[in-house]
């Protein structure tokens, strides 16, 4: 029997995870043309988006969707894959960085003596998460905590899902932004690699 777990394990990881890493596009807000460029694994550029009034954050939720912070006119928009473009918050005060959770909720650091980050849900209700702040930049872990640099103060903050705040880091002169490295991917199989492990398995367990 410890063949077949060995067997389920590994359908298991083929399910969950992508037999391969895909390569991905980036996506460029560029604040004094006003537009947001993509660039393909290979270089190549293009203009995604134009005509913006000094963009500056960027961020995707799970299902491909742009949201580009606006800072010049507040506004926060979504663009979808193919390009379309939808306003999903107005009169935001100076909005700077972005960060989707992973239920797809936005929160947005908007700037200001002090500012403050603004969740919205998809459906575009707003909330105020964090308050008395001096945010610029705004990422998740893969917990799902929130951290802030926080400009006005040197400090990095982190976030719990609650709200509840505490100092990850002190002493820097200005933060800006902050991104986390990747976590490795586990090994994953092939169809025709897990289909001979398993074949090898049912034959063992066949052995008188």
């Amino acid at each position: 029997m410890k063949i077949i777990g060995t067997c389920l394990s590994v359908a298991l990881a083929v399910i969950l995870c992508p037999a391969q890493a895909q390569a991905q596009n980036l996506f460029v807000s560029d604040y004094n043309s006003g537009n947001v460029y993509e660039f393909t694994p290979g270089g190549t550029r293009s203009i995604f988006a134009s005509g913006l009034s000094r963009p500056l954050g960027l961020a995707f939720d799970s299902a491909g969707n742009l949201y580009v912070a606006e800072q010049a006119s507040g506004n926060v928009y979504k663009f979808a894959p193919d390009g379309t473009r939808s306003t999903l918050a107005s009169g935001v005060e100076s909005p700077y960085g972005l960060a989707v959770d992973h239920a797809d909720n936005l929160f947005v650091a908007v700037w200001g003596y002090p500012g403050f980050i603004s969740e919205y849900t998809p459906g575009g209700i707003q909330s105020t998460f964090a308050s008395k702040v001096y945010p610029w930049g705004l990422a998740f872990d893969g917990l799902g905590n929130l951290f802030e640099t926080d400009f006005g103060s040197g400090n990095i903050y982190e976030f719990t899902p609650g709200g509840t705040r505490t100092t990850f880091a002190s002493g820097l002169a200005s933060p800006t932004f902050l991104a986390f490295q990747p976590v490795p991917e586990p090994a994953t199989y092939s169809l025709l690699e897990l289909a001979a492990v398993f074949l090898l398995g049912i034959r063992r367990l066949r052995r008188p």
